[in-house]
């Protein structure tokens, strides 16, 4: 019953790939989670893609694909102690993988973004340095395209940096977690982009100034439409109201053609259909 619950997701979310693709018995997965998870509750890392004005644009989490096109997942994340030495290092556990460390690399739709030189991302080297494969005249992949928050790619960097630092900028740690390769997610909003998300890691939260402004016409006719009527306005709606009423009868009655009129107009296209299904098939018999 144990191997069946460490097959759920939980367990699974706990192990990720350090089990080789080979479940663990009982007794291994009571070992690896007495030996892992201390170590990953005080060293985790938090991982982003980090905009020049300090906003993080993704979040990176277990499933996000490297430079290198390996998962985050399958990078060394979890250290029994942080390196000193800045940036820290993410290396690919992928056998001959040349990944040094973890570098996020957005997606243009479902492709990878273009180099200069015209080719994809995944036509370059993950050794660093990032070389293209597929021509001779790129020095080093460098993208132009443009993120949401209007800054180009080559402008970000990936910042892979441990809690207390992350908790001097003010930004979002979440809770102490026991999944391997959570980078830098910290919630359901986590999975937003960075402009989108209201919390210190995005675009924050709009002013006290600007939620309490009024209403102008030049806003959006959404703010518009649930804009309070002013007290002219709702006097003026509460005669439309008491002018209007029906009674209960009249109301049952109103619903019950509208009932009726769609029910003939199906009735009726259901005929059609099969006096043309009928007028098909003798045609057929005639040729």
């Amino acid at each position: 019953s144990l191997k069946i619950s460490y097959g759920s997701v939980k367990c699974a979310s706990i192990v990720g790939d350090d089990d080789g693709g080979k479940l663990f018995t009982p007794e291994e997965y009571e070992e690896y989670k007495r030996k892992v998870l201390p170590i990953r509750l005080q060293n985790r890392l938090y991982v982003s893609w980090r905009s020049p004005t300090g906003m993080d644009c993704k979040l990176v989490g277990p499933e996000t694909l490297c430079f290198c096109t390996h998962r985050y997942k399958q990078h060394k994340t979890d250290h029994e102690v942080i390196p000193k030495d800045r940036p820290i290092c993410v290396p690919c556990r992928v056998s001959r993988c040349p990944c040094q460390s973890y570098h996020y690399i957005p997606l243009n739709g479902t492709q990878p973004v273009r180099c200069r030189c015209k080719h994809f991302a995944d036509q370059h080297s993950a050794a660093p340095g990032f070389s293209c494969n597929s021509c001779s005249k790129c020095s080093g992949f460098h993208s132009c395209f443009t993120c949401a928050c209007g800054q180009p790619t080559y402008a970000h960097e990936t910042v892979v940096e441990t809690k207390e630092e992350r908790l001097a900028q003010g930004k979002p740690v979440g809770q102490d977690v026991p999944y391997a390769a959570m980078g830098g997610l910290t919630g359901f909003s986590s999975l937003a982009e960075g402009y989108m998300r209201l919390d210190n890691s995005g675009r924050g939260a709009p002013s006290a100034e600007l939620l309490e402004s009024p209403v102008t016409s030049t806003d959006h006719p959404f703010l518009k439409a649930f804009q309070g009527p002013s007290s002219s306005a709702q006097t003026t709606a509460t005669r439309q109201v008491s002018h209007g009423k029906h009674s209960e009868d009249e109301d049952m009655a109103y619903f019950e053609n509208c009932y009726q009129e769609r029910a003939s107009c199906y009735i009726y296209c259901l005929i059609q259909i099969h006096f043309h299904k009928r007028m098909s098939k003798k045609e057929k018999c005639r040729i």
